[in-house]
């Protein structure tokens, strides 16, 4: 596996956030080698956007399953712009990977939906895990790809939100 993540060009991001706005990152301890390339290339893009650190809390859970009802709390609490779940989910030999991603994502759009906070999937589910050191090291650059678009998604989808609310407050 030589192959790297592509990534494209970072997009515009906004820079006329209010700097009161608040962020929330949940984040699975299993695999944290590969999940914690995703936070730290989230803080760095939120930097880019002109949101420091002081301004994200970090939550650590168990694994993926757990994500949801920590993110459920976060976004009922009014605290947060936006919360965003990252974890790798592998095939353990004893459970369908690929239904407990499917359950996370679907859970976390759930919460989104319902709170009408923007809820950001960083989750992911490769069809196959495997220990070697290539394959971890391309997962390490993936969660980091990953962490990247989390952010640009979280700022983007904040100030696409508070337009709609300016443009609905005008009708």
């Amino acid at each position: 596996m030589t192959a790297t993540p592509q990534t494209a060009s970072p997009p515009a991001l906004p820079t006329d956030l209010p700097a009161d706005l608040r962020f929330a990152f949940v984040e699975a301890s299993w695999h944290a080698d590969i999940v914690q390339r995703s936070r730290d290339a989230f803080f760095l893009e939120m930097q880019r956007g002109g949101v420091g650190a002081d301004r994200i809390d970090v939550f650590d859970v168990p694994g993926a399953f757990e994500i949801p009802l920590h993110v459920q709390r976060l976004a009922a609490s009014g605290r947060y712009a936006a919360v965003v779940g990252s974890a790798l989910v592998v095939d353990g030999g004893v459970y369908r990977h690929d239904f407990v991603a499917a359950s996370v994502v679907q859970a976390l759009m759930d919460v989104q939906l319902r709170t009408g906070v923007p809820v950001i999937s960083a989750v992911q589910a490769p069809h196959h895990f495997h220990e070697h050191v290539e394959h971890r090291r391309f997962l390490q650059q993936h969660f980091a790809a990953k962490g990247q678009e989390a952010a640009q998604a979280c700022l983007l989808t904040v100030a696409g939100l508070r337009s709609v609310d300016r443009h609905l407050a005008g009708l």
